[in-house]
């Protein structure tokens, strides 16, 4: 069938910035949403007030931790949040379209509301159609959201009348098997302990303390694999709590090709690296508003209180709306603002990062200047040391590090000594360059884990992530504060100290690895010891 006009905007309406939509590549419209379908949306409200330029700077400038001034999160609810007069006007806003009220966070800036399909589409002015593509069925729009004009600046996004799958999960499995989880192996297969060592992770440090906060966006973990998997390596189980979050669940598939490899992998490596850490698993649909929800409800969580959160999901900066990256941004500066560390993976799939267009492009959240972009290496060892360390590329269907040039994100400030390159397209854009760091990703050195019951080999950059993670939870440890935003630092001083292993050889398809940054590694791999000895002065 033909494709109905997609916006329909009633009276005084404008369009909010950024919120316009296009159908998945290939996708049909099938048929209008059900009408009577109930569905919750999440309006993303403004800051009370512009944040504090001083404030800000206290949080991310190139200083040790101990000389930053992180806020509480009470002080950034009441300082960062959302104003109760704003709130006022969303609540009434729904009122006034029949909506119910679900939820309401100043800290988070978000207003959840429910309604039917028809109710949602009447209030933000959109046409909510059925649309078949090659993974399954989605509800979607076209165009942009609507609200009233005297809304207009209030309202910063809206997120939810759309629930096509918005990330995926970077991980690659080995093609072989490793057999069993053994606590000190040394072959072209690691433990976490194993990979930890090599890199020089400080010892005598569990994370006891923290928090380690991972967003997932579909599959789960059973108490009996962690049980069995933590056994084997000889280390105690950490403490691990599922959030639920918009309504999913911690719900393990049974299948360890699916997603239940993600949950697992970080889970197992952050755990195993940081067993006295607490681990919280906030499992949320795999939608924008799910990722979003997920990311601000960890964030802002005062009871858990996570000071680093692991994220291996994402996707290509293409296929995200201008609002969105706008409000993980704004998260994550949140974030840093607060002295939490975001971790996140950079991409399976070399420089195109899974676009097959012929350009070149980066991962998001990855490419959030306001995270730790974690890339891919092949690492190599024997006797307990280092061999080999080069660039994770298997080839066009192995996988290979994400990396690139943000044609969304300006270059950083911290970021300007770097030698960044122009984009690999054409124009050339200058923008922030990705990933900030590398560890071990290749899945032919890949990781020892246990996925529904059966051991196996993982790798990917999603292995990174929770990898850095789990250092930041030792980080933390030690010093006594935490580490925050490390950008800054691991670009100045930690750089300069040699606190990182500088990775030259390799390619993710359009950048080459090369002395120094490159969009390949970042600046390299951890020394953990160099690192923590760099912070600690």
């Amino acid at each position: 069938m033909s494709e109905p006009p997609s916006s329909i905007p009633p009276g005084d309406r404008v369009p909010v910035p950024g919120s316009e939509r296009e159908p998945l590549p290939g996708a049909r419209v099938v048929g209008p949403a059900r009408s009577d379908e109930q569905i919750q949306v999440t309006v993303l409200v403004r800051r009370r007030e512009p944040p504090d330029p001083r404030a800000a700077a206290a949080a991310t400038e190139a200083v040790p931790p101990r000389a930053r001034r992180y806020l509480t999160r009470a002080e950034l609810a009441a300082t960062r949040g959302a104003s109760p007069d704003d709130l006022a006007r969303i609540e009434a806003f729904a009122r006034a379209n029949g909506l119910d009220v679900v939820e309401v966070n100043a800290a988070r800036r978000s207003v959840v509301l429910a309604g039917t399909v028809a109710q949602m589409s009447r209030a933000f002015g959109v046409q909510l159609l059925l649309y078949e593509y090659p993974g399954g069925v989605y509800r979607g729009r076209s165009g942009p959201v609507f609200v009233p004009a005297d809304l207009a600046p209030v309202v910063e996004g809206v997120f939810g009348l759309d629930d096509r799958p918005q990330a995926s999960p970077h991980f690659r499995r080995a093609d072989r098997a490793a057999g069993t989880v053994r606590p000190r192996a040394v072959s072209l297969s690691y433990t976490p302990l194993d990979v930890a060592a090599l890199y020089d992770f400080p010892s005598g440090l569990d994370g006891r303390g923290q928090c380690i906060a991972i967003v997932e966006l579909g599959g789960g973990y059973t108490t009996k694999d962690l049980d069995a998997y933590f056994s084997q390596l000889g280390v105690p189980r950490p403490t691990v709590t599922a959030v639920s979050v918009d309504g999913a669940q911690n719900r393990p598939t049974g299948d360890p090709n699916g997603p239940d490899s993600e949950v697992l992998l970080d889970i197992e490596v952050a755990g195993a690296i940081a067993p006295g850490a607490q681990i919280a698993v906030y499992f949320a649909p795999n939608t924008d508003q799910g990722f979003l929800d997920a990311v601000t409800t960890a964030i802002h969580d005062t009871q858990l209180a996570p000071s680093v959160l692991s994220i291996s999901w994402g996707k290509a900066e293409t296929t995200w709306t201008a609002q969105a990256l706008r409000a993980f941004d704004q998260a994550f500066q949140d974030a840093a603002a607060l002295g939490v560390t975001v971790c996140c993976a950079a991409g399976d799939d070399g420089s195109r990062d899974g676009i097959y267009d012929g350009r070149a492009h980066v991962d998001f959240p990855a490419s959030s200047p306001h995270v730790l972009a974690c890339g891919g290496t092949r690492l190599e060892a024997a006797q307990g040391a280092i061999t080999r360390e080069t660039v994770w590329n298997d080839g066009p269907d192995g996988g290979a590090t994400g990396g690139g040039v943000s044609e969304r994100f300006g270059l950083p400030d911290w970021q300007a000594g770097a030698s960044v390159p122009p984009a690999a397209n054409p124009g050339g854009a200058v923008g922030r360059g990705v990933p900030d760091v590398a560890g071990n990703a290749d899945p032919e050195t890949g990781y020892q884990v246990l996925i529904d019951g059966e051991p196996g080999v993982i790798g990917g950059t999603s292995a990174v992530a929770p990898l850095w993670a789990g250092l930041v939870a030792r980080l933390n440890q030690q010093l006594a504060k935490p580490v925050g935003f490390l950008n800054p630092l691991l670009y100045g001083p930690l750089a300069a100290a040699g606190a990182l292993h500088d990775i030259t050889s390799g390619n993710n398809g359009a950048y080459a690895a090369r002395i120094g940054w490159d969009a390949c590694t970042g600046l390299g791999s951890p020394d953990g010891a160099k690192i923590l000895q760099g912070l600690s002065h």
